[in-house]
């Protein structure tokens, strides 16, 4: 069978460009299990696998090679036991229409455990191993979260709502998302981070925060630090205000000796989508789903392949909201 897929035209140094995707057919071969791709997710956090000096835990891509991870899709043939046509699955066989592999490559899905199949692509195993797990927010706590309207961010808030933090205050780049924020996912209050996101903590968390759930870094983390209570715990999980820049910039060390000053602790992590992991994103999920205290933010885009890579570029430019995943004809 012949599959469409998006390769990396070239490994990325500045902003990407619609030119560093190339869209090529490939032949899948023999295989166990063949599936049609139906939901493709898209994060930002794919940009740095696209570099040549790629900063996270895990290989980039090279040019020549198929992109993207986390699909869902319906097998089409399967020789194993395990999988029948029509079985919904979920594989990290990228950015392509169709996959084929061994059938321990595919996890089955329940078609019912949510309204629509591309629920199973939520960052919500990082979300939720970041503030439960590393920040451990609890009742009492004032979180604040940054790049709050984001595939993460609008998570991270609804699940320190859930675990009973007293107060979740968010940040987002236009007023809309902020009115989002609070009208639609419930924050206590959020504010544009182009204003003075110091002030506006002050305003907000007259006594300070307590957790800081940081996705974006740079001028929002070093605000976060001004208002931060002494021993408050950082979650940091990302550097999104940073990502585009050269290397030297992209991840600037954060102000530790200021943190120590005021006894923060800093807790940069990382999720490894452990089963133990998505495990419990999705037990309390489905659990915060049924009753009705938490929304899913998600942007779908209807594309095919070759629309991918522009959807991409628009996530990268913060034209949509929440978990953002395209849909295949």
């Amino acid at each position: 069978m012949i599959t469409r897929e998006i390769q990396l035209t070239a490994q990325i140094t500045g902003y990407p460009q619609r030119a560093d995707f190339t869209v090529v057919e490939t032949d899948l071969g023999d295989a166990e299990v063949v599936v049609r791709t139906d939901y493709l997710g898209l994060a930002a956090t794919y940009l740095e696998l696209m570099r040549a000096d790629c900063h996270l835990p895990i290989p980039g891509w090279r040019p020549g090679q198929r992109i993207g991870v986390t699909a869902v899709g319906t097998v089409l043939r399967s020789d194993s036991p395990e999988l029948r046509p029509g079985d919904l699955v979920q594989s990290m066989s990228g950015w392509s229409t169709h996959s084929a592999g061994p059938a321990a490559s595919y996890l089955k899905l329940d078609r019912d455990a949510y309204a629509e199949p591309s629920f199973h692509l939520a960052q919500g195993p990082t979300a939720y191993y970041g503030m439960a797990d590393v920040a451990k927010v609890g009742p009492d706590d004032v979180v604040f979260v940054s790049g709050a309207a984001g595939g993460v961010g609008s998570l991270a808030g609804q699940i320190a709502r859930n675990l009973g933090a007293a107060t979740v205050i968010g940040s987002a780049g236009s007023r809309s998302k902020v009115d989002y924020l609070v009208s639609e996912l419930g924050f206590d209050a959020a504010f544009d981070y182009h204003e003075d996101s110091v002030a506006a903590l002050r305003e907000l968390a007259p006594e300070g925060i307590t957790v800081f759930f940081d996705t974006v870094g740079g001028a929002l983390y070093d605000a976060a630090l001004e208002v931060a209570r002494p021993g408050a715990r950082f979650a940091l999980c990302g550097s999104l205000s940073t990502q585009l820049g050269d290397a030297a910039e992209r991840f600037p060390e954060p102000d530790r000796a200021a943190a120590l000053a005021k006894e923060v602790e800093l807790m940069p992590f990382s999720c490894y989508h452990t089963p133990d992991q998505i495990a419990a994103w999705h037990t309390h999920f489905r659990t915060w789903l049924d009753q009705g205290s938490f929304v899913y933010p998600q942007t779908t885009v209807e594309a095919d392949i070759d629309g991918v890579p522009d959807a991409f570029l628009a996530l990268l430019r913060g034209e949509y909201r929440g978990n953002v995943s395209v849909r295949l004809p």
